[in-house]
């Protein structure tokens, strides 16, 4: 089996699991990891570029860890999702003070992880601004803080989430 299939079955399982769903439409939670692997996929995206879009969830919202990743996928998909993956927590302060640790964090990936967070900011926008406008005010600054620093990734990809988020404001 591939290892984009692969990772495609093993986040489903993963999301399933911990009976998570998509908040605003209640599709199984897949189809947003799908949706960024697809982005990245059509921009080129190596195989375990994709694997880690399809997986780049699974530490921060199911019982998946690290050494799980390593041990499944590999070293260089298990460290694209550990970039990927969310560093400010509670303790670290308020919303915006998490916030900047992963700008801070993020600025510091890879090329590689920057294409797949534009893709996921592309594939998340969308419905936020859709399904939950008082959430978008907050979402839509952040999401152009991050873009400030994630100067790495497909040019393309890039233009197109400034675009999503000045189309919100």
């Amino acid at each position: 089996m591939r290892i984009t299939e692969k990772a495609r079955v093993f986040a489903t399982a993963a999301h399933a699991a911990v009976g998570q769903f998509r908040k605003y439409t209640g599709e199984a939670y897949i189809h947003h990891p799908a949706m960024v692997a697809d982005i990245v996929a059509n921009v080129g995206g190596t195989d375990e570029m994709i694997a880690a879009a399809f997986l780049h969830d699974v530490l921060e919202d199911t019982k998946v860890t690290v050494d799980v990743l390593r041990t499944e996928f590999g070293d260089e998909v298990a460290n694209l999702v550990l970039w990927l993956t969310k560093v400010g927590e509670e303790h670290h302060g308020n919303r915006a003070a998490r916030k900047a640790l992963d700008c801070e964090y993020l600025a510091m990936a890879p090329a590689e992880v920057h294409t797949i967070k534009l893709a996921d900011l592309i594939a998340n926008t969308p419905s936020i601004v859709e399904h939950d406008p008082k959430f978008a005010k907050v979402y839509v600054p952040e999401k152009l803080d991050l873009l400030v620093v994630l100067t790495k990734g497909n040019g393309d990809l890039r233009n197109r989430a400034y675009e999503l988020c000045w189309e919100a404001l």
